[in-house]
């Protein structure tokens, strides 16, 4: 289908046209069995670190860890499980959380394409740049359960492994248990907002191929190579452009006060990425032609 085609086809639609076409994407989306099994593992990665950090420490000593950020809240767990949350967030942002990311923003697009069902879907009265845009909401919408499911899953282990209560932030400080749960749901919210980024790379592959496997393939492989190059000390004046570069920048929410400075560099770097790799894939999907 050539976009002259397209262009002729698209008639106005309403905003509730439009929600219609979200939630139909949704639906799709969350009833794949790859997508349920995405989030199966990334639930079952807190329910892994917890039991490895009980049976460890099962004859009172501590867990490993230590130091300011990240990986470190490992060695708060048997003190408190909130910790947990913060140590499953960690584990599963560097690799997991993006990968599954990767995989379902590498499909939205090079998946319909593949299937044969993307040329009926501009058939509809949607147009390419509310299709696309409707895509991209769906791979963010996908990014926020995700980083919840990694969320409440760890909530859940730690609750039930591990003591609850008042908690001591990186800087010393106490705070409520109440107080932590908040953060902990500013952790997550940072966390899915860090992924934004790595949508819309993924979003733009996709338009890229015609082919599902190659899309999210090659979407995995650029998480991998920017990951691997993030840690070259050679490469440390090119680092800070990088999209995982500030991923851990969430561990500043547990101190008091909390630090700004890397957390805004990292929500600016994905707003940037967003709106780069959203152009070019709104550039390339809407000059294609459609023959599948």
């Amino acid at each position: 289908m050539s976009r002259a085609e397209t262009a002729g086809a698209v008639r106005p639609v309403s905003p509730l046209w439009t929600f219609g076409l979200l939630r139909s994407e949704l639906t799709t989306t969350f009833r794949r069995w790859r997508t349920l099994a995405l989030l199966a593992v990334l639930a079952g990665v807190p329910v892994l670190v917890g039991i490895a950090v009980r049976i460890e420490t099962g004859d009172g000593s501590s867990a490993g860890g230590g130091g300011g950020g990240g990986p470190a809240f490992i060695s708060q767990i048997t003190n408190n499980g909130l910790f947990l949350v913060f140590t499953a967030l960690a584990a599963t942002l560097p690799f997991f959380l993006p990968m599954a990311i990767g995989v379902v923003a590498g499909d939205a697009i090079a998946g319909e394409s593949n299937a044969g069902t993307l040329r009926y879907l501009l058939v509809a009265p949607a147009g390419r740049s509310r299709l696309l845009l409707t895509k991209y909401a769906t791979v963010v919408i996908f990014c926020l359960v995700a980083t919840l499911v990694v969320a409440v899953s760890a909530l859940t282990v730690g609750a039930l492994l591990f003591p609850l209560g008042d908690l001591t932030t990186i800087s010393g400080t106490r705070i409520s248990f109440a107080e932590g749960l908040g953060r902990a749901l500013l952790i997550a919210l940072a966390v899915a907002a860090s992924l934004i980024g790595v949508a819309a790379l993924g979003l733009f592959v996709s338009t890229l191929t015609g082919s599902g496997i190659a899309a999210m393939a090659t979407t995995v492989g650029l998480l991998i190579t920017v990951q691997i190059l993030d840690q070259i000390p050679q490469l440390h004046a090119l680092q800070p452009y990088f999209f995982s570069h500030y991923w851990l920048s969430f561990a500043d929410l547990m101190r008091e006060p909390v630090y700004w400075d890397e957390l805004a560099k990292n929500l600016g770097l994905q707003a940037l990425y967003a709106a780069v790799f959203g152009s070019a894939a709104w550039a390339r999907f809407t000059t294609k032609d459609i023959t599948a």
